[in-house]
């Protein structure tokens, strides 16, 4: 028929969603784990974990809670449902050995993190090649016949 939309659905992909996790070095070993195992549970539960990276005991930009240093973990994960979301930002606001969290929602097209475990190869970044490499100087003087 002439004019008339079909009703086609599409499904649109699942949105992608980084958290970071800063747990307490002065928490027992045992307890570190669990959090993160829960963590990774939920997310599998309700989504896809795509990488989870450890980033190990790094030094915090200022205290926090009288702690100067925290282990660093990021989860990176797929998920369609809201709810996933709510439900870690409730569960690590009250488990302890947790200093900090973030939940970050990626816009498509945002790059892979780096890899940022201790001992990894630094990244280098590709120099460019274009306007950016202009050699700033004093400009060259061209005689006029």
């Amino acid at each position: 028929m002439i004019g008339r939309r079909r009703n086609t659905c599409m499904t649109l992909p699942a949105t992608t969603y980084d958290l970071v996790l800063m747990l307490d070095p002065q928490t027992e070993e045992s307890v570190r784990a669990k959090i993160v195992a829960d963590a990774r549970e939920a997310i599998a539960a309700k989504g896809e974990l795509e990488r989870h990276d450890e980033w190990g005991e790094r030094a915090l930009a200022y205290p926090i809670d009288h702690k100067t240093t925290a282990e660093y973990h990021l989860l990176q994960f797929h998920v369609s449902a809201v709810e996933l979301i709510a439900e870690l930002n409730r569960t690590l606001h009250i488990t302890d050995g947790v200093i900090r969290f973030r939940i970050n929602k990626l816009k498509p097209g945002t790059p892979a993190a780096p890899d940022m475990r201790p001992g990894a190869a630094p990244v280098r970044e590709e120099p460019s090649h274009g306007r950016d490499e202009v050699e700033l100087g004093a400009p060259e003087e061209h005689a006029v016949a």
